[in-house]
């Protein structure tokens, strides 16, 4: 008994000891007893619900041909679309590349890591050193929800879209950038696919305007005067959508009277990928803004969803379906 007593004061060891038992099994004790176990089994005032599943964007956003557009799946992925960005940007473009770039061989930055990236796969194409995929096009893609919740955007290292964002704080932007193809893809049927790619991944996530920063090759807005003044004049936003540039980067864009403007050769000189922005609808920034590191002028696109001319988006969901 003397065992039962020291076991009684300093715990048996399966952590209870058998005096306590029995005095809750007392007749007194028994109210006590049911009360707790009430409150042991009355449910809590809130209940935890399940949080909702979301559904991931599909890897695969259309096929054509041999090509097949799709989202980086992994690590390995997003350094193809480095890698042919820094062969389109610095290699074979005025981009200048730090120290840091030209060991990687590859064009990186923080947003790479918060960003989706859109690829073109080639599935007919020569497989890389590393038995991969070839990728031949690519855009980067970021969500509003996510930019808020890092740094921002990468367009307002240049443009201040705060006032824009503001307005239609009921929309849900969506950021496009980082676009490239590779000299031997540059043609209407890769260019549609990175569409139909972007418009599913759109109507996936139910996103309403697409903004970004395009470029026109040089770093002398005089040499650029007959594009700039063009955009500035048939293709400004309308005050709902405007926004400009940082105010300390801020180039001006009204550089032609707007009579003087020759049309033809006004976009002879645009880059295919700001025409292509027109023909949806787009609307440009007021301002531009000069990119010495990768040699380009920038102007601000802005895209709602609501503007897209309805040729393009029975097109694209026709492709996408």
């Amino acid at each position: 008994m003397q065992g039962f007593e020291r076991g009684s004061e300093r715990g048996s060891a399966h952590g209870y000891t058998k005096q306590p038992l029995i005095q809750m099994l007392r007749p007194e004790n028994v109210g006590a007893l049911a009360n707790t176990a009430i409150t042991w089994l009355k449910p809590p005032s809130y209940i935890p619900q399940p949080k909702r599943s979301i559904v991931p964007t599909p890897l695969s956003l259309g096929r054509i041909g041999s090509l097949e557009a799709r989202l980086a799946g992994n690590k390995h992925d997003i350094k193809q679309a480095q890698r042919l960005r820094y062969k389109v940007f610095y290699k074979d473009g005025d981009a200048i590349a730090d120290a840091r770039t030209l060991l990687a061989r590859r064009d990186k930055d923080a947003y790479d890591r918060i960003c989706d990236h859109l690829l073109v796969i080639d599935h007919d194409a020569e497989p890389t050193r590393s038995g991969k995929q070839r990728v031949v096009g690519t855009y980067r893609l970021l969500r509003q929800d996510i930019a808020e919740h890092h740094d921002g955007f990468y367009t307002e290292n240049e443009f201040d879209i705060s006032g824009l964002t503001a307005r239609h704080r009921d929309l849900r932007f969506v950021e496009l950038g980082r676009s490239c193809v590779s000299p031997p893809y540059r043609n209407k049927r890769t260019v549609e696919l990175l569409w139909q790619g972007i418009w599913s991944y759109v109507r996936q996530h139910r996103l309403d305007v697409m903004i970004g920063c395009a470029s026109l090759n040089g770093t002398d807005p005089d040499r650029l005067a007959l594009p700039l003044s063009f955009l500035h004049h048939f293709a400004a936003a309308p005050d709902s959508w405007r926004a400009g540039p940082q105010p300390s980067r801020r180039i001006e864009m009204n550089r032609i009277a707007k009579h003087r403007i020759d049309h033809k050769a006004a976009l002879r000189e645009l880059p295919p990928l700001i025409k292509g922005y027109l023909r949806l609808g787009a609307y440009i920034g007021d301002g531009a803004v000069i990119d010495d590191q990768f040699g380009t002028t920038d102007v601000l696109i802005v895209l709602p969803v609501s503007v897209i001319k309805a040729r393009y988006i029975e097109h694209f969901s026709a492709d996408a379906a």
